[in-house]
């Protein structure tokens, strides 16, 4: 297990956990299964897993309130399981901290490329800022915005002068503006350059992530351009 990816995967439905955890196990993925939140929780604190996959309906502890007290410990990646995708637990379990979130039923090979998707920026946190673009002041690696401090090779923020805990998500959506501040990213661009989508994807994603951003680094950092996109203010 040492050598392989670990996955905690929280499902109540026994067919489709055992289904799952066949299929991940075959592409590679080393899985602890567990049918509720509560052991899912226990779990996690045992085995220190590389990714969550969290049903937002299981007994005992929901999916939402788990992937929080996940978040509270970890920013290790979680993706939540919703049975419909318009469900407010989608925007929910977005806000509880998880980083995407795939629709039941799900298609195997849509799973584990969503998931190695959220693993690969997670390995590869940096990367999006250009330092050659003007409007930013950068010094040894630090873009400053003000009180907004980005150390771009440690992965630290500041903001007057107190750190800012950000997940590695929240983080790669920070470079991606600091990177061209003032500039307007369209949440198509941000879904393919923060969470790696080679194909079309649920803008509230985005939007749920551009939230938690702001209210981390100021809500008037991050500017919304209606009918258009987002943007840091220079």
């Amino acid at each position: 297990m040492a050598d392989q990816t670990h996955v905690l995967f929280v499902e109540d439905d026994d067919v489709i956990r055992e289904a799952t955890q066949l299929a991940l196990e075959r592409d590679g993925f080393a899985v602890t299964a567990m049918p509720d939140g509560l052991s899912g929780l226990e779990a996690f604190r045992a085995d220190r897993p590389d990714i969550a996959l969290l049903d937002v309906m299981v007994p005992g502890l929901d999916g939402v309130s788990l992937c929080r007290r996940i978040r509270d410990e970890s920013t290790v990646p979680v993706i939540m399981l919703s049975a419909r995708a318009d469900s407010i637990d989608v925007v929910l379990g977005l806000e509880a901290g998880a980083d995407d979130y795939v629709t039941k039923p799900f298609d195997g090979a849509v799973l584990v490329a969503r998931i190695r998707a959220v693993l690969r920026r997670f390995g590869h946190a940096g990367g999006a800022v250009h330092p050659e673009e003007p409007a930013a002041q950068l010094t040894g690696g630090t873009l400053s915005f003000g009180d907004l401090e980005i150390d771009t090779e440690g992965m630290e923020v500041r903001r007057a002068g107190q750190p800012v805990a950000l997940t590695p998500t929240e983080m790669r959506l920070l470079l991606e503006f600091s990177g061209a501040p003032g500039t307007v990213l369209s949440r198509d661009k941000l879904l393919e350059r923060v969470w790696d989508y080679g194909w079309g994807g649920d803008t509230r994603v985005v939007d749920v992530h551009v939230q938690r951003l702001r209210q981390k680094i100021g809500q008037d950092r991050i500017e919304t351009v209606r009918g258009f996109g987002y943007k840091l203010k220079a």
